[in-house]
């Protein structure tokens, strides 16, 4: 197994495997991605598992084959299975007296982020600004001039950053399922409020707008041409919301245009 996990958690991810039919490797990649998003959200890109997909407990479930619905109800199952885990098990060893900074997911204690803050589902910079994403503890950081300020989120499911192309230096807006924002619309919080931050607060549960799954049609069939441009539109949404890169809407958008 190449992550560093405790004996339980590793007992876990090899029953886990067996029981999904997968390597041990794949596992430990989801799980990897299901902490970096709190415990309820993932990006991943696992072969295993279709490719590039993401994850949200509760609501949308994206894989590379949009119209494999068993394969979107084995991701489902799993990132809840072990976002389960997460939550009940001690599935990373602690790190060894003396040593500056443990590494979770890609991310250290020498991050630009407040220690406090724990690990981001998701990092990035536009117009100057750099920003880290914290769902499992409703938190958002940004970094501009030198000066990192930390917001809480609310109610606010982040899924995205609002392409900006000349926008005022420092700043970024952002999408969730309430719309597009900025930090004018959030709370500030001082500094003993950031280091007051729970490690695990419950993440509240997203709402996302039911997206009707298309049905294929025989090849030829009267309904096969509409069903494709519903789904044309349903990513067409997803795309304006943020939650798709220009790249994944492209690819996918190519990709049914070709079944016609």
């Amino acid at each position: 197994m190449t992550a560093a996990l405790t004996p339980e958690a590793e007992q876990s991810v090899s029953n886990i495997a067996a029981r999904y039919g997968l390597s041990t490797d794949a596992v430990v990649a989801m799980l990897y991605a299901v902490n970096s998003g709190g415990g309820t959200m993932a990006q991943f890109s696992i072969p295993e598992l279709g490719g590039s997909g993401q994850w949200m407990r509760g609501g949308m479930t994206m894989v590379g084959n949009m119209f494999d619905n068993n394969l979107k109800a084995r991701v489902d199952n799993l990132c809840n299975e072990l976002s389960q885990l997460l939550a009940t098990t001690i599935v990373f060893p602690p790190a060894p007296a003396g040593v500056g900074g443990s590494q979770i997911g890609g991310f250290t204690a020498g991050n630009w982020w407040p220690a406090d803050l724990g690990v981001p589902s998701s990092t990035g910079a536009q117009n100057g600004a750099r920003y880290a994403v914290f769902p499992a503890t409703a938190r958002l950081a940004v970094e501009s001039g030198g000066v990192t300020r930390v917001y809480d989120t609310g109610q606010h499911q982040i899924g995205g950053v609002q392409q900006q192309h000349g926008g005022l230096a420092g700043t970024v807006s952002f999408t969730s399922q309430f719309g597009t924002f900025d930090t004018t619309s959030l709370i500030e919080l001082t500094g003993g409020q950031v280091a007051a931050t729970p490690v695990a607060a419950p993440a509240p549960e997203p709402y996302v707008e039911p997206i009707a799954e298309p049905v294929p049609s025989a090849p030829g069939g009267p309904g096969g041409s509409d069903d494709i441009f519903a789904a044309i539109e349903s990513l067409a949404g997803l795309h304006q919301r943020g939650i798709l890169t220009d790249e994944e809407f492209a690819t996918k958008k190519a990709e049914l245009l070709g079944r016609l």
